[in-house]
């Protein structure tokens, strides 16, 4: 019998989700049956949507996400041990995964061996070429669909997602403006990862310094955070702009009663602008494709994986806090 352990939602999230909303729990995992593979894991992902999604699943339930893991004991040829698995298992330090019977619980529920990653560290496939790159790679280019020379905002700029948009648009031929949280974030977008300009949301003149960046206007409006920053931002948007809607972090803590405002529909109208929801769960079928790319771009030097790493399965719940509170710089995951 291998002992393992899990992070257990035993209580719905309310602001900020707490430490004493989860339980830690102890069990022996089953015997091993034909088709399963025991899978230790390694590296561990934080994602804004695991706070968005508390409400919807009954108590108590694990805490999915995504992961990557190594086969210790296998009845699956396709899966031999030694091999990787990315997964949706979540916070726990093993699992036993049967990829013909396992029933997906969340639409975001996939399964599938770790891509050849050329050498590179399998952490990066939870970020630049996991969800949250396969988001900014389908969101951006499908959606927005960019063109050289336009001015492109990304919201949430050094995060998961963000850091993969503005990078790509910089190889489509876009002025790239970002909008994060921090002086230090400014810098390390604009040094780092080649952003054209970069302005802390907190302290700055959003509608002033968006003009002077873009005085032309906005062509594609990346929007990770909602609320009232994105009415502003919309509304300085160009004629036939577009705006691709892929999250809204900035009402992720809030009460329903609670949200932040838009007021965007005059600018919407005035301006003729396309805004499209975006869910990666229409793209599933395609992340072969974009993941390959994804990787030949980190290997010519034209993408950087940002990762934020945090050590140690006791620390998963500070690394998601962290995360939400914008701390990280790039993609948020946790070495198991």
């Amino acid at each position: 019998m291998v002992k393992a352990k899990k992070y257990v939602v035993k209580k719905y999230f309310e602001g900020m989700p707490k430490r004493s909303d989860y339980e830690i729990v102890e069990y022996e995992l089953p015997p091993l049956k034909d088709g399963d593979v025991l899978v230790k894991t390694e590296w561990v992902s934080v994602e804004p949507y695991l706070r968005y999604y508390s409400g919807s699943q009954p108590l108590p339930y694990d805490q999915f996400s995504y992961q990557v893991g190594i086969v210790e004991q296998s009845k699956d040829p396709n899966y031999p041990v030694g091999s990787r698995i990315v997964s949706h298992k979540g916070w726990c330090d093993y699992a036993v995964i049967n990829k013909a019977k396992d029933v997906p619980n969340h639409h975001l529920d996939v399964t599938y061996k770790l891509p050849d990653l050329k050498g590179m560290s399998p952490s990066i496939a939870l970020g630049t070429v996991g969800m949250p790159g396969m988001s900014a790679y389908f969101a951006f280019l499908e959606v927005c669909r960019p063109k050289a020379g336009e001015t492109v905002v990304v919201t949430g700029a050094a995060g998961a997602v963000g850091t993969v948009v503005g990078q790509i648009a910089k190889m489509k031929g876009c002025k790239v403006i970002g909008f994060t949280g921090s002086d230090d974030k400014v810098k390390w977008l604009e040094k780092e990862l080649g952003f054209d300009k970069a302005i802390n949301y907190k302290t700055a003149d959003i509608q002033k310094e968006l003009k002077a960046a873009a005085p032309k206007g906005v062509d594609c409006y990346f929007d990770n955070v909602g609320g009232e920053i994105s009415s502003k931002i919309i509304d300085q948007m160009s004629h036939r702009g577009r705006v691709v809607a892929c999250g809204s972090i900035s009402s992720y803590n809030a009460k329903p009663t609670q949200q932040p405002k838009d007021t965007i529909l005059n600018a919407i109208l005035l301006n003729e602008l396309r805004i499209e929801g975006f869910h990666i769960r229409s793209y599933l079928d395609r992340w072969p494709e974009a993941i390959e790319q994804m990787i030949t771009w980190i290997k010519d030097g034209h993408l950087k994986p940002a990762e934020h790493v945090t050590v140690g399965f006791d620390k998963i719940f500070d690394a998601f806090v962290g995360m939400l509170a914008g701390e990280n710089f790039g993609k948020a995951v946790v070495k198991v």
